[in-house]
């Protein structure tokens, strides 16, 4: 399993995913499922991933490839492509392809099988950041203003969280308090999602990858979040009123 969080701010985009992918509670391990590309004073573009690993893989292989300058192929690119409503139509073009593909070597019955969803974040000057989701049949949706956030993957436990204290005008530091406190929710629900964490905070306007971190089990900052979190809950339990059985 999975899960990864994009969100939309005042100041730019925040993403987030974890690393766990599993076959099976014996078949355990830990793969990246966050890819950056950028032309540095251009364009930045982030892409999460979840769904069948091998499908993941191909899609940004083919990303990668295609992104290559183009006397080096023939095929469309995301670092030339004139907006990100384009960017994100080449994506869903390319998991599409992916799919079918794997799907016709397999067999029709082994549809499902390739599945997987996408969160593509970005700017490209003279534009502003966009966020999309990307679907499994290549169709895609954009972040607004009512929806300033998409997650891919186990949603459920860290989905609460994002839609009480969300703020769009909220900063990176108080955006990634909050995604951390989305992902322990996840993590201590689900043992399919796990650390270490991925982390780009990409600044509106900046036209470049921005931070880039991998928040590792033993960091600090994650421990003090993950139990200070649970004793708030339990003092804010404490403090709500007793159901009367009067």
């Amino acid at each position: 399993m999975t899960y990864c969080v994009g969100l939309k701010l005042n100041r730019g985009l925040v993403f987030m995913s974890d690393t766990r992918t599993n076959a099976g509670v014996d078949n355990i391990s830990v793969f990246r499922k966050m890819f950056l590309w950028d032309r540095p004073g251009e364009r930045s573009i982030t892409l999460m991933t979840a769904g069948n690993l091998a499908t993941t893989q191909a899609v940004v292989s083919l990303l990668s490839e295609r992104a290559k300058p183009a006397d080096e192929r023939g095929s469309p690119s995301i670092l030339e492509a004139p907006s990100m409503f384009q960017v994100a139509k080449l994506v869903g073009e390319t998991l599409r392809e992916v799919i079918a593909e794997q799907t016709r070597r397999e067999g029709l019955q082994a549809d499902s099988a390739f599945s997987a969803t996408l969160i593509l974040g970005g700017q490209i000057k003279g534009a502003e950041p966009r966020l999309f989701m990307v679907y499994p049949e290549g169709n895609f949706v954009e972040a607004s203003a009512d929806t300033p956030f998409f997650q891919i993957g186990e949603t459920k436990y860290g989905k609460p969280i994002l839609v009480r204290a969300l703020d769009p005008k909220m900063s990176f530091e108080e955006a990634v308090k909050l995604l951390m406190l989305s992902f322990d929710s996840t993590i201590k629900a689900n043992l399919s999602v796990g650390l270490p964490l991925d982390m780009h905070l990409y600044q509106a306007d900046s036209y470049a990858n921005g931070r880039v971190r991998r928040i590792e089990r033993d960091d600090a900052f994650y421990e003090m979040i993950s139990s200070g979190w649970g004793e708030a809950l339990r003092a804010a339990f404490d403090r709500l009123p007793a159901y009367s059985l009067d």
